[in-house]
C-alpha cells in the first residue's frame, strides 16, 4: 500500500522537475520484466521491521561517520548508491542499497553478488541502466507511479530520502541519518558533475521536504547526525549508543 498522500507530493515532482508520467511507468514495466520470481519483501522487512536502521547518504559529513558506522556492526544499514563505493572502500557492506543505478557499476555488480539487497528505482531516464539489476542475487523494484506486479512503491523521490521511506514503511523502530546533509554543498563521492549542479541541488531541496513531510506520518523515531531537517531530532555521534538500546 502506498503511503498516504503520496500521490499528490508524486504530481508535485512531475510538475517541479518536468518529468512524465508514463515514461516512469515504462520504465517501471522494463524493470519489472528484469526481475526475478523470488518475493524478496519478507527478507527486507524481517530487516527492518522493529529494528534501529542506519541511513546513510553521500553528503559532505560522510568521512566524519564512517567509524561510528564500523563500530555498529550488527546495525542495519541502507545506503544511497552513491555513497557505496565509499563505504566498501573504508570496510562496510550495507545491508540494503538504494539506487537508481547511477553509482559506481562495478562495486555494485561486486556487491550484487552478496546478500545485500538492492532496492531498484525506475523512472523515465534510467531505462538503459535497468539490465544491470540482472547481476544483484537479491533485487527489489521500485516506482514513483502506481506499484504493480513485482514493483513496490514505499515513497520518496531522491536515493537519500527514498531510503528513509523505505526504513519508515517497513515500520523501524529509531531511523538515524547519516552524511545526509541537504545543504548548497554537495558531497564529492556523489560525482556530480559542475554542468549538474543546480539540478542537483534542487533535488536535494525536495528530498529534504519529503523528509519533513514523512516526520508527521511516520510512526519510527527520527534522528539525524547530519544538517538539521524539520521532525528530526540532531544529535552527536557521541550520543549515538544512548540512541541505541
Amino acid at each position: 500500500m502506498i503511503i498516504s498522500g503520496w500521490n499528490a507530493r508524486y504530481g508535485e515532482i512531475l510538475k517541479e522537475f518536468n518529468y512524465k508520467r508514463k515514461e516512469d511507468i515504462a520504465s517501471a514495466k522494463v524493470l519489472d520484466s528484469l526481475l526475478g520470481k523470488r518475493d524478496q519483501i519478507k527478507k527486507i522487512q524481517k530487516k527492518i521491521s522493529n529494528q534501529n536502521i542506519f541511513v546513510v547518504g553521500s553528503g559532505p559529513s560522510l568521512p566524519k561517520a564512517v567509524p561510528i558506522l564500523k563500530s555498529f556492526k550488527k546495525t542495519v544499514k541502507i545506503a544511497a548508491d552513491s555513497s557505496v563505493k565509499y563505504l566498501v572502500e573504508n570496510g562496510i557492506t550495507p545491508d540494503i542499497i538504494v539506487t537508481d543505478l547511477d553509482g559506481d557499476e562495478e562495486i555494485l555488480r561486486k556487491i550484487g553478488k552478496s546478500n545485500t539487497i538492492f532496492v531498484v528505482h525506475a523512472h523515465g531516464d534510467n531505462i538503459s541502466k535497468l539490465k544491470q539489476s540482472k547481476n544483484f542475487k537479491h533485487c527489489i523494484g521500485t516506482t514513483q507511479t502506481k506499484p504493480f506486479g513485482k514493483i513496490q512503491n514505499f515513497g520518496g523521490f531522491t536515493d537519500g530520502d527514498r531510503a528513509v521511506f523505505l526504513a519508515s514503511y517497513f515500520n523501524a523502530k529509531k531511523i538515524i541519518l547519516f552524511g545526509m546533509d541537504f545543504g548548497k554543498k554537495i558531497g564529492k563521492f556523489s560525482n556530480t558533475k559542475q554542468s549538474e549542479r543546480i539540478i542537483k541541488i534542487k533535488k536535494l531541496k525536495k528530498g529534504k521536504y519529503l523528509l519533513e513531510w514523512l516526520s508527521k506520518k511516520t510512526k519510527s523515531e527520527l534522528f539525524t547526525t547530519s544538517s538539521s531537517i524539520t521532525g528530526f531530532k540532531k544529535i552527536s555521534f557521541q550520543n549515538i549508543n544512548n540512541i541505541i538500546t
